[in-house]
C-alpha cells in the first residue's frame, strides 16, 4: 500500500528560506546587470528609464487634479444656467497616465496620454525632430491653433481655461505635421507649425467626407527668444521674452465646436450631416514673459456657414486678455511662491447682434509648491449674459483646485 511522505513544518521553512535567499541573489543579479545597462531618474516628466547609450529614453508620469466649486462648475453657456439651482462640487478633475521618450535615436519622439477617469486615449504620436528647422508629427494631439488651449491643464495659470474656449477650440485631432524654428538673427526668428487633420475631432480615424481640415501657424519672437507654451513666469526670464502669432484653419464637417469628447455642436446648432458646415477661423495671439510677469491675449473670429441651408453665414467673435506676477519681486513682505493672475473674457456668438455678449472677468492666486508639479490655485469668477430680447444676467463662482503631477 502506497505511503504518503509527509513534509514537516521546519522543513518546509528551510525551503521557502533557501527560495527567498536564491531569489534574492537573482533579483541583486538582474539590477547590477541592468544598472550597466541604463540609468534610473526622477526627472521632470516622471520616472526616466534611459539606456546607457541614450538611444531610448522611456518617461512615465501620473498626474491628478482635485477641484472644489461652488455654486457650479462648468461656465455658463445659456440665460437658463444662471437660473439654475446651486450644485457645490468636489471631484476629481482630470487624471491622466503620460508616457514619452524616444526610440532608436534621440530625435525620435513619442507621446501618449491617457485619461483615466473617463477611459479617453487623448494622445499618441510619432514626433521626428531632427533639425530645429523641420520637423515632423504624425498622429492625435491638440492642434497649436491657441495658446490657451495648447497650454497643458497642468500648467495653466487659472483653474480652468476662460470663457471663449469652448466655441473657438480646436481641440484633439488626428493628421500629420511638419513644423519647426527659423531662429533668424534679432528679429529674424520665427516658429511655424503646418498641418492636414481629418477635422473630425478626437478619436475618429477618417473624414466624414472628402474635405479635411487644413491649419497653420506662424509665430514671430521679434526680440530673438523663444516663449514656451505654458502659464506663469515660473522661470524668471531676465530678458523680455515677446512674441505675436497669427493662426487659421478651415474645415468642413457636420460639426460647429469640438472639445475632448470629439465633435459637436455649438448652442443653436444641431449635428449636421457630412460637409454640412464650413467652419473658417482665425485667432491673433500675443504673449511676454519677463521677471516674473507673465501676459497672454488671443482675438479669434469664427465664420460658419451653413452649406445645407442656403449658404446661411454666422460670425462669432471673442477674445480674453490675461495676466500674472509675483509679487514678492516688489514687495519685501509678499511669499515668494504666490502668484496673483486676472482674466477678462468677452464672446459674441453673433457679431450682427450687437446687445449679445458673455463676460467673464476671474481673479486668481497660485502657491507653487513644487512649480506646476504641485500646486494648489483658487479663483473667484463673475459672469454676466446679455441678450437684447432678455434681461441682463450676473453670477459669481468661487473654485480651488489642487494640482500634482507624480
Amino acid at each position: 500500500m502506497y505511503k504518503e511522505n509527509k513534509i514537516s513544518p521546519t522543513s518546509k521553512s528551510l525551503f521557502l528560506i533557501l527560495l527567498l535567499l536564491i531569489g534574492v541573489k537573482v533579483f541583486s543579479q538582474i539590477e547590477k546587470d541592468t544598472s550597466k545597462l541604463m540609468n534610473v531618474r526622477y526627472g521632470s516628466k516622471g520616472i526616466e528609464l534611459e539606456t546607457r547609450d541614450k538611444k531610448f529614453l522611456f518617461q512615465l508620469q501620473s498626474r491628478l487634479q482635485f477641484r472644489f466649486s461652488t455654486p457650479y462648475d462648468a461656465d455658463p453657456l445659456t440665460y437658463d444656467d444662471y437660473g439654475q439651482h446651486t450644485q457645490t462640487t468636489f471631484k476629481i478633475n482630470r487624471a491622466r497616465l503620460k508616457v514619452g521618450g524616444h526610440a532608436f535615436e534621440p530625435w525620435l519622439n513619442y507621446y501618449w496620454e491617457y485619461e483615466l477617469s473617463q477611459s479617453n486615449l487623448l494622445d499618441f504620436r510619432i514626433m521626428i525632430e531632427k533639425w530645429d528647422w523641420l520637423s515632423f508629427k504624425a498622429g492625435q494631439w491638440k492642434t497649436e491653433f491657441t495658446r490657451e488651449r495648447f497650454i497643458s491643464s497642468g500648467e495653466q495659470q487659472m483653474v480652468e481655461r476662460s470663457l471663449i474656449n469652448r466655441p473657438f477650440t480646436v481641440d484633439r485631432q488626428l493628421g500629420v505635421e511638419i513644423y519647426g524654428h527659423l531662429k533668424g538673427k534679432g528679429i529674424a526668428d520665427f516658429n511655424y507649425w503646418a498641418a492636414a487633420l481629418t477635422g473630425t475631432g478626437r478619436g475618429n480615424t477618417a473624414n466624414d467626407d472628402g474635405n479635411l481640415m487644413y491649419f497653420g501657424r506662424t509665430q514671430w519672437n521679434f526680440l530673438g527668444r523663444f516663449l514656451d507654451f505654458e502659464g506663469s513666469d515660473l522661470e524668471f526670464h531676465e530678458k523680455p521674452t515677446p512674441i505675436i502669432a497669427f493662426s487659421a484653419i478651415t474645415n468642413r464637417s457636420p460639426y460647429t465646436r469640438f472639445s475632448q469628447a470629439g465633435g459637436g455642436s455649438l448652442e443653436g446648432y444641431e449635428n449636421g450631416e457630412p460637409g454640412q458646415y464650413r467652419v473658417n477661423q482665425w485667432n491673433l495671439e500675443t504673449a511676454l514673459m519677463y521677471r516674473g510677469f507673465s501676459w497672454q491675449s488671443e482675438w479669434h473670429t469664427k465664420e460658419i456657414i451653413d452649406k445645407r441651408n442656403n449658404n446661411q453665414t454666422t460670425i462669432l467673435k471673442g477674445y480674453y486678455v490675461q495676466a500674472g506676477y509675483f509679487f514678492y519681486n516688489i514687495l519685501n513682505w509678499w511669499p515668494q511662491h504666490l502668484e496673483m493672475a486676472a482674466r477678462h473674457a468677452t464672446y459674441k456668438p453673433d457679431n450682427s447682434i450687437k446687445q449679445n455678449r458673455q463676460n467673464e472677468s476671474t481673479l486668481a492666486f497660485n502657491w507653487f509648491f513644487k512649480g506646476h508639479k504641485n500646486k494648489l490655485t483658487s479663483e473667484i469668477s463673475y459672469f454676466s449674459f446679455e441678450d437684447k430680447t432678455l434681461p441682463l444676467e450676473q453670477g459669481w463662482r468661487f473654485r480651488i483646485q489642487w494640482d500634482i503631477s507624480l
